[in-house]
Protein backbone atom coordinates (compact mmCIF):
# COMPACT_ATOMS: atom_id res chain seq x y z
CA UNK A 1 0.00 0.00 0.00
CA UNK A 2 1.49 3.53 -1.12
CA UNK A 3 2.30 5.83 1.69
CA UNK A 4 -0.44 8.48 1.70
CA UNK A 5 0.42 12.32 1.01
CA UNK A 6 -0.60 13.78 4.17
CA UNK A 7 1.84 11.50 5.57
CA UNK A 8 4.82 12.29 3.62
CA UNK A 9 4.10 16.47 3.82
CA UNK A 10 4.16 15.86 7.74
CA UNK A 11 7.10 14.39 7.43
CA UNK A 12 8.81 17.48 5.68
CA UNK A 13 7.08 19.50 8.13
CA UNK A 14 9.19 18.36 10.71
CA UNK A 15 13.23 19.81 11.23
CA UNK A 16 14.45 16.15 10.34
CA UNK A 17 12.24 16.73 6.79
CA UNK A 18 12.97 20.16 6.61
CA UNK A 19 17.10 19.04 6.40
CA UNK A 20 16.49 16.19 4.56
CA UNK A 21 14.16 18.55 2.04
CA UNK A 22 16.86 20.98 2.09
CA UNK A 23 19.61 19.04 1.12
CA UNK A 24 18.25 16.97 -1.89
CA UNK A 25 17.65 20.17 -3.10
CA UNK A 26 20.94 21.67 -3.27
CA UNK A 27 21.69 18.15 -4.57
CA UNK A 28 19.53 18.94 -7.69
CA UNK A 29 20.43 22.45 -7.94
CA UNK A 30 24.76 21.21 -8.28
CA UNK A 31 23.04 19.39 -11.34
CA UNK A 32 20.61 22.03 -12.28
CA UNK A 33 21.83 25.76 -11.26
CA UNK A 34 18.57 27.12 -13.32
CA UNK A 35 15.47 26.43 -15.20
CA UNK A 36 14.83 29.88 -16.44
CA UNK A 37 11.63 29.61 -19.12
CA UNK A 38 11.80 25.75 -19.20
CA UNK A 39 8.83 23.47 -18.64
CA UNK A 40 9.21 21.19 -15.50
CA UNK A 41 7.41 18.11 -14.09
CA UNK A 42 7.59 16.47 -10.26
CA UNK A 43 6.69 13.25 -9.88
CA UNK A 44 5.61 11.50 -6.85
CA UNK A 45 6.47 13.96 -4.26
CA UNK A 46 8.85 16.20 -5.36
CA UNK A 47 7.70 19.20 -3.62
CA UNK A 48 10.18 19.74 -0.74
CA UNK A 49 12.65 20.13 -3.96
CA UNK A 50 10.88 22.25 -6.17
CA UNK A 51 10.73 25.53 -4.43
CA UNK A 52 13.81 26.92 -6.05
CA UNK A 53 12.54 26.59 -9.83
CA UNK A 54 9.11 28.10 -8.79
CA UNK A 55 9.37 31.37 -10.06
CA UNK A 56 11.87 30.86 -13.07
CA UNK A 57 10.31 27.99 -15.14
CA UNK A 58 7.89 28.81 -17.24
CA UNK A 59 5.16 25.40 -16.31
CA UNK A 60 5.98 23.81 -13.23
CA UNK A 61 3.65 21.03 -12.25
CA UNK A 62 3.37 18.44 -9.68
CA UNK A 63 1.75 15.01 -10.73
CA UNK A 64 0.61 12.76 -7.81
CA UNK A 65 0.04 9.16 -7.95
CA UNK A 66 -3.98 8.79 -7.47
CA UNK A 67 -3.23 6.12 -4.47
CA UNK A 68 -1.37 9.04 -2.38
CA UNK A 69 -4.21 10.93 -2.54
CA UNK A 70 -4.24 14.98 -3.01
CA UNK A 71 -1.53 17.20 -0.95
CA UNK A 72 -2.01 20.76 -1.95
CA UNK A 73 1.50 22.86 -2.95
CA UNK A 74 1.34 26.55 -2.51
CA UNK A 75 3.67 27.60 -5.06
CA UNK A 76 3.28 31.04 -6.18
CA UNK A 77 5.04 31.06 -9.88
CA UNK A 78 3.70 31.58 -12.88
CA UNK A 79 2.03 28.26 -14.30
CA UNK A 80 2.16 26.29 -11.62
CA UNK A 81 -0.12 23.39 -10.61
CA UNK A 82 -0.97 19.90 -9.17
CA UNK A 83 -2.84 17.21 -10.89
CA UNK A 84 -3.66 13.67 -9.40
CA UNK A 85 -4.09 10.76 -11.36
CA UNK A 86 -2.71 7.01 -12.23
CA UNK A 87 0.50 7.40 -12.48
CA UNK A 88 1.89 5.00 -15.54
CA UNK A 89 -1.25 7.50 -17.35
CA UNK A 90 0.33 11.13 -16.99
CA UNK A 91 -2.17 13.81 -18.46
CA UNK A 92 -0.15 15.54 -20.84
CA UNK A 93 0.57 15.73 -24.11
CA UNK A 94 3.68 14.14 -25.69
CA UNK A 95 6.71 16.09 -25.59
CA UNK A 96 6.21 18.54 -23.17
CA UNK A 97 8.16 18.70 -20.29
CA UNK A 98 11.75 20.43 -20.35
CA UNK A 99 13.09 18.49 -17.00
CA UNK A 100 11.05 15.91 -14.74
CA UNK A 101 12.77 15.46 -11.40
CA UNK A 102 11.39 12.24 -9.53
CA UNK A 103 11.17 12.12 -6.09
CA UNK A 104 8.80 8.96 -3.84
CA UNK A 105 7.66 8.36 -7.44
CA UNK A 106 9.75 5.12 -7.85
CA UNK A 107 9.88 2.77 -4.54
CA UNK A 108 6.12 2.14 -4.63
CA UNK A 109 5.50 1.71 -8.27
CA UNK A 110 3.42 -0.75 -9.01
CA UNK A 111 5.44 -1.22 -12.47
CA UNK A 112 8.20 1.15 -12.08
CA UNK A 113 8.90 0.64 -15.55
CA UNK A 114 5.51 1.71 -17.33
CA UNK A 115 5.91 4.89 -14.93
CA UNK A 116 9.60 5.64 -16.66
CA UNK A 117 7.96 4.91 -19.89
CA UNK A 118 5.08 7.86 -19.82
CA UNK A 119 8.06 10.38 -18.02
CA UNK A 120 9.69 9.47 -21.68
CA UNK A 121 6.29 10.30 -23.63
CA UNK A 122 5.79 13.37 -21.91
CA UNK A 123 9.15 14.65 -21.99
CA UNK A 124 10.51 16.88 -25.04
CA UNK A 125 13.77 15.21 -27.48
CA UNK A 126 16.97 16.05 -25.42
CA UNK A 127 14.84 16.65 -21.80
CA UNK A 128 16.89 15.67 -18.89
CA UNK A 129 15.46 13.84 -15.99
CA UNK A 130 16.77 13.34 -12.14
CA UNK A 131 15.32 10.54 -10.65
CA UNK A 132 15.82 10.61 -6.45
CA UNK A 133 15.42 6.93 -4.64
CA UNK A 134 15.95 5.46 -1.25
CA UNK A 135 19.33 4.15 -1.06
CA UNK A 136 19.59 0.22 -0.45
CA UNK A 137 22.40 0.31 1.18
CA UNK A 138 21.88 3.36 3.36
CA UNK A 139 20.11 3.67 6.66
CA UNK A 140 17.44 5.37 5.39
CA UNK A 141 15.52 3.02 3.09
CA UNK A 142 15.41 1.42 6.87
CA UNK A 143 13.82 3.78 8.80
CA UNK A 144 9.88 3.12 8.27
CA UNK A 145 9.26 6.53 10.01
CA UNK A 146 10.46 8.40 6.56
CA UNK A 147 9.12 8.40 3.28
CA UNK A 148 12.36 6.32 2.31
CA UNK A 149 11.44 3.55 4.08
CA UNK A 150 8.91 1.94 2.18
CA UNK A 151 8.86 0.56 -0.73
CA UNK A 152 11.81 -1.39 -2.62
CA UNK A 153 14.97 0.69 -2.40
CA UNK A 154 17.26 0.51 -5.45
CA UNK A 155 20.84 0.46 -6.36
CA UNK A 156 22.50 3.30 -8.89
CA UNK A 157 22.86 0.14 -11.05
CA UNK A 158 19.34 -0.62 -10.81
CA UNK A 159 18.08 3.27 -11.58
CA UNK A 160 20.37 3.33 -14.76
CA UNK A 161 19.39 -0.33 -15.88
CA UNK A 162 15.69 1.11 -15.60
CA UNK A 163 16.84 4.32 -17.41
CA UNK A 164 18.80 2.27 -20.07
CA UNK A 165 15.72 0.29 -20.82
CA UNK A 166 13.42 3.49 -21.24
CA UNK A 167 15.66 4.83 -23.79
CA UNK A 168 17.26 7.29 -21.54
CA UNK A 169 21.02 7.63 -21.60
CA UNK A 170 22.72 8.27 -18.00
CA UNK A 171 24.45 11.81 -18.06
CA UNK A 172 25.76 12.02 -14.11
CA UNK A 173 25.04 10.70 -10.66
CA UNK A 174 25.49 11.09 -6.98
CA UNK A 175 24.34 10.83 -3.02
CA UNK A 176 22.71 12.33 -0.56
CA UNK A 177 21.28 12.23 3.32
CA UNK A 178 24.36 10.67 4.83
CA UNK A 179 22.99 12.38 8.32
CA UNK A 180 21.12 9.43 10.42
CA UNK A 181 17.94 9.70 10.02
CA UNK A 182 16.92 10.36 13.66
CA UNK A 183 14.19 12.95 14.60
CA UNK A 184 16.83 15.38 16.72
CA UNK A 185 17.10 19.22 16.15
CA UNK A 186 20.76 18.38 16.75
CA UNK A 187 20.96 15.94 13.47
CA UNK A 188 18.48 18.22 10.68
CA UNK A 189 20.47 21.30 11.88
CA UNK A 190 23.93 19.66 11.52
CA UNK A 191 22.78 18.27 8.00
CA UNK A 192 25.42 20.05 6.08
CA UNK A 193 28.14 18.90 7.85
CA UNK A 194 26.77 15.33 8.15
CA UNK A 195 26.60 15.56 3.89
CA UNK A 196 30.38 16.70 3.70
CA UNK A 197 31.50 13.82 5.81
CA UNK A 198 29.30 11.46 4.44
CA UNK A 199 30.44 12.65 1.42
CA UNK A 200 33.98 12.10 2.19
CA UNK A 201 34.35 8.99 4.20
CA UNK A 202 31.81 6.66 2.50
CA UNK A 203 30.10 8.51 -0.66
CA UNK A 204 28.11 5.70 -1.59
CA UNK A 205 26.52 5.36 2.06
CA UNK A 206 24.03 8.21 1.48
CA UNK A 207 20.52 7.45 2.02
CA UNK A 208 19.20 8.68 -1.30
CA UNK A 209 20.67 7.97 -5.16
CA UNK A 210 20.18 10.56 -7.58
CA UNK A 211 20.26 9.67 -11.31
CA UNK A 212 20.19 12.17 -14.10
CA UNK A 213 19.68 11.06 -17.52
CA UNK A 214 18.15 12.44 -21.01
CA UNK A 215 16.05 11.17 -23.48
CA UNK A 216 17.20 9.56 -26.53
CA UNK A 217 14.83 8.81 -29.22
CA UNK A 218 17.02 5.33 -29.48
CA UNK A 219 20.00 3.96 -27.35
CA UNK A 220 22.24 2.07 -29.77
CA UNK A 221 22.07 -2.17 -28.45
CA UNK A 222 24.05 -2.73 -25.79
CA UNK A 223 24.48 1.08 -25.50
CA UNK A 224 26.26 2.76 -22.47
CA UNK A 225 23.16 3.40 -20.24
CA UNK A 226 24.89 2.15 -17.07
CA UNK A 227 28.59 2.41 -17.53
CA UNK A 228 28.37 6.10 -17.60
CA UNK A 229 26.32 6.84 -14.30
CA UNK A 230 28.98 4.41 -12.92
CA UNK A 231 32.11 6.20 -14.12
CA UNK A 232 30.69 9.70 -13.67
CA UNK A 233 30.18 9.76 -10.09
CA UNK A 234 33.93 8.60 -9.67
CA UNK A 235 35.28 11.93 -10.70
CA UNK A 236 34.42 13.84 -7.52
CA UNK A 237 33.31 12.29 -4.68
CA UNK A 238 29.67 13.34 -3.42
CA UNK A 239 29.12 15.32 -6.18
CA UNK A 240 27.61 14.49 -9.68
CA UNK A 241 30.94 13.78 -11.72
CA UNK A 242 29.21 16.14 -15.25
CA UNK A 243 30.45 19.50 -14.27
CA UNK A 244 28.04 22.03 -13.43
CA UNK A 245 27.93 24.12 -16.13
CA UNK A 246 27.31 21.00 -18.69
CA UNK A 247 24.61 19.26 -16.14
CA UNK A 248 22.78 22.66 -16.82
CA UNK A 249 22.64 23.23 -19.93
CA UNK A 250 19.89 21.17 -22.58
CA UNK A 251 19.38 22.18 -26.12
CA UNK A 252 16.28 24.57 -25.09
CA UNK A 253 19.12 26.80 -22.73
CA UNK A 254 21.35 26.77 -25.81
CA UNK A 255 18.95 28.31 -27.97
CA UNK A 256 18.47 30.71 -25.41
CA UNK A 257 21.81 31.83 -25.42
CA UNK A 258 22.02 31.99 -29.13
Amino acid sequence: MRQDSVSISRFYSSPLGQAAGRVLAQRILDLWPQADGLSLLGVGFPQPVLDPFADSARRLVVALPEAAGHDRWDATGRGNATVIGPEARLPFPDGLFDRVIVLHGMEEAGHPRAVCREIWRVMAPEGRIIVALANRAGLWSRAERTPFGHGRPWTKRQIASLLGDCTFQVTASTHALYMPPIPSGLIGSGAEGWERAGAFLAPALGGVVLVEAVKRLYVEPGGGAVAPALSAVKARKGRAGMPTDRAGQCPGDRREGS
